[in-house]
């Protein structure tokens, strides 16, 4: 009997196999890289917008139609349910009508159409309260020449309610929700600059509560915290949306006002004071009055920086308080 090779045969066969596949391979080769980047297009995150020289769309994915909400009118291109062969124009106007600040988006759109080979990355809010992470970039040859455009787009809106959750949480104070001390003093530095810059007034009141310990003592640190808390509303109620508002330590507020001389700054003062001392602040059948002491001053020219305002609204705040307190001083 014959004996036969099987290592021999098995080797044989393997290669005869390997042929076949590179062979089969060489016919579907492009079709199978057509077919998976069409499946990763689909699958992208991202709205993807594809616009020829001409301003013509080419392509885009069924995101980015989803995402942009596309009026059905405009998916009635060369391919059914999609905008290809639609001017691109048609479309971005379809989208400018979702954006918060469209003039900026627009120009934005301006300005890498008329610079062909320039690309470009940035943020637009819609008026629906999403964001999206928007990027453009060119296309081009193997000889540079330009093609057309593509447009990316991802809904990053999570991600920026929560760095505004974080943002919130280093600026506010955590009892009242009004400002805290290290964003007064960031906003302070802020309308200083803005104020020597347009040669516009600004004024700062600062006060505190009256006999606050007193208060925590006779109630307990959990009423003196309402306490402060109702302060705070009731101070509120009386500002300008303009004007700011921090609890910069444990009693201790302050008040930037801009465009207001010191006379407007007095007057509100006055308002405050007479408004906190009326107030009747009613806890387990207690009536608890309080009354605060404020410093009063305008920003001058001879200040060098807002902490120089600042210390004389302070000194004013002090001088009320030894001056009797429930009542209103103005710095020098």
């Amino acid at each position: 009997m014959t004996k036969i090779n099987f290592n021999v045969t098995e080797s044989l066969s393997n290669q005869i196999t390997d042929r076949f596949y590179e062979s089969e391979m060489q016919l579907s080769n492009q079709e199978f890289q057509d077919s998976v980047t069409e499946a990763i297009y689909e699958a992208s995150d991202e709205g993807i917008l594809l616009v020829d020289e001409n301003g013509s769309i080419t392509s885009h994915n069924q995101r980015f139609a989803t995402m942009w909400n596309i009026p059905r009118e405009l998916l009635r291109g060369v391919m059914p349910g999609t905008a290809i062969g639609v001017n691109d124009s048609l479309v971005f106007s379809s989208l400018l009508g979702r954006v918060r600040e469209s003039q900026l988006f627009l120009k934005k759109i301006r300005t890498l159409y008329d610079n062909p080979f320039l690309n470009d990355f940035f943020e637009i809010e819609l008026l629906d309260g999403r964001t999206f992470e928007c990027r453009s970039s060119m296309l081009k040859n193997k000889e540079d020449n330009y093609l057309g455009r593509v447009w990316f787009f991802r809904d990053i809106s999570r991600q920026k309610n929560t760095e505004n959750d974080l943002i919130a949480l280093t600026r506010q104070d955590p009892l009242t929700g009004v400002a805290n001390r290290r964003y007064f003093f960031e906003r302070s530095n802020q309308e200083f600059a803005r104020t020597q810059r347009h040669s516009n007034t600004l004024s700062i009141l600062e006060f505190d509560i009256d006999y606050f310990k007193e208060i925590n003592d006779q109630y307990g640190h959990a009423v003196g915290d309402e306490v402060i808390m109702v302060l705070c509303a009731c101070v509120q109620n009386l500002l300008r949306e303009a004007d700011f508002f921090a609890r910069i330590g444990g009693e201790e507020f302050a008040i930037l006002l801009p465009d207001t001389n010191l006379e407007e700054a007095t007057n509100l003062a006055e308002r405050l004071r007479k408004s906190i001392e009326e107030f009747k602040f009613i806890k387990n059948h207690d009536e608890i009055r309080h009354t605060i002491s404020i410093g009063v001053v305008e920003l001058k020219p001879k200040d060098t920086c807002i902490s120089d305002c600042l210390l004389r609204a302070d000194n004013a705040m002090y001088r009320a308080k030894q001056n009797g307190r429930n009542r209103v001083e103005i710095g020098d």
